[in-house]
């Protein structure tokens, strides 16, 4: 995902995103820059609900067990609402492709989400722009036409982002950018998983990796995420190579050792767009010449499997090319039971989902957003000074050895699909059921 997650996957905007991002400056003027600091509440008036917020709602109050959560928002729905049968809160979600997680795991789990917490059909709506930059765009015109007053929004692109940030900003709409941040407006939050987290948890699962399949001086490469579309990209890298070569940087340069395990950096780069078809000709170019690699980090699992089959191509056996991931995907889990892969970073989407409808109720409700549920800021990797509220949640590293209590637990990925894939000898053997 990616989803990247994507679990914040990334994608290409190309030049007509960035004529969207033009058409909308020359209706909106200038967008106002992203501010850390929370917009001031106001109270509104309502003759139904309460404008009380959960007690104790925190980053950590959403479980899998939605309706437990999310009924406890009914009386606020109600009085942010006003019981309206006009549309309150717009979702619009990027596509079908880059990602199944949001037609399979987003869509419903917000849905539930939105009804558990007592919005009416009419209050909400849930669109997906089928990877269509204009298409995203139109439905953002679209939801604020038909009076919604909190978009959230899960971006295509930088562009695309920026564009409807804008125009929720000239329309004085608050938007929530959705699992990847969007640096702009002063009425912008962000709801995602801590994605420096990620990062630092594949670098260090990557570390402990190396030692587990005794790969002692491992050269390795290092293939990162869509850097050229997607900011999380660049904080996944920052994590990871903060954890493995002691340097928090987009970028580390040739032959950095790493911090344990005697490892040397070969190499790296990027797959544009998070192109699972261009990270595998990337890694086979540089694998043709230089074969002394023997492991690398990749930013997704997408990203690993495209190294794996390249790896299985030339004849590398399973448990001696260590490699990584995130989004957890079936085929992500498989690998791991195989040997191929050492772990893989799951971002549990029901949590993201609540997170965005608790956020979107106290903010159409006019309230403060508790310090602790917006517990944190995230900052646009191309501009240190500009920063955005965020709602940061906790990621999880997978291995043979927790996958049976988180994701097939959760029904994020189901036995029978990685059974599917890995073998039932495999799942046996690791009691995958």
């Amino acid at each position: 995902m990616n989803m990247g997650g994507k679990l914040g996957a990334g994608r290409h905007h190309g030049v007509r995103a960035i004529g969207l991002v033009a058409a909308v400056v020359a209706l909106v003027g200038a967008a106002c820059g992203s501010s850390s600091t929370t917009p001031a509440s106001s109270s509104g008036t309502s003759t139904v609900g309460s404008n009380t917020i959960p007690s104790g709602l925190s980053a950590t109050s959403f479980t899998s067990d939605i309706a437990a959560t999310m009924s406890g928002f009914k009386s606020l729905t109600q009085y942010a609402t006003k019981e309206a049968n006009s549309l309150q809160v717009g979702v619009i979600l990027p596509d079908t492709t880059s990602s199944t997680r949001y037609v399979d795991f987003d869509a419903p789990y917000l849905t539930d989400a939105f009804a558990d917490a007592g919005y009416t059909t009419t209050q909400f709506r849930i669109d997906n722009a089928q990877g269509s930059d204009a298409t995203e765009l139109d439905d953002a015109t679209a939801d604020i036409n038909l009076g919604a007053k909190v978009l959230v929004m899960d971006p295509l692109d930088g562009p695309t982002g920026i564009a409807i940030a804008q125009l929720a900003e000239s329309k004085g709409v608050t938007l929530i950018s959705y699992d990847r941040a969007t640096f702009q407006g002063s009425n912008t939050y962000y709801v995602s998983f801590n994605n420096e987290e990620v990062g630092t948890l594949i670098g260090n699962g990557f570390l402990s990796c190396l030692t587990s399949e005794g790969v002692s001086a491992a050269q390795v490469f290092v293939l990162n995420g869509g850097e050229d579309t997607d900011p999380n990209a660049i904080s996944f890298a920052t994590g990871y190579n903060k954890a493995v070569w002691g340097q928090a940087a987009k970028s580390v340069t040739a032959g950095a050792k790493s911090t344990t395990g005697g490892a040397t950096l070969v190499g790296e780069n990027f797959a544009p767009g998070w192109s699972n078809t261009a990270g595998g000709t990337i890694f086979q170019q540089e694998y043709t010449a230089n074969k002394t690699i023997n492991a690398s980090i990749e930013a997704n699992d997408g990203l690993a499997g495209a190294v794996i089959t390249d790896l299985q191509a030339d004849g590398v056996q399973a448990g001696k090319f260590p490699t990584t991931g995130q989004d957890a995907t079936a085929q992500g889990m498989a690998y791991i039971l195989e040997g191929w892969q050492c772990g893989s970073v799951y971002k549990a989407v029901y949590q993201e989902a609540q997170d965005a409808v608790a956020m979107a109720t106290i903010l159409l409700a006019k309230d403060k957003v508790p310090a602790a549920l917006l517990n944190g800021t995230t900052t646009d990797p191309a501009n240190a000074s500009i920063t955005e509220p965020a709602s940061l949640l906790t990621p999880v590293w997978v291995n043979k050895a927790n996958m049976e209590t988180t994701v097939v637990k959760d029904g994020f990925d189901t036995a029978s699909a990685i059974c599917a894939l890995a073998g039932a000898a495999l799942c046996t053997t690791d009691s995958i059921s």
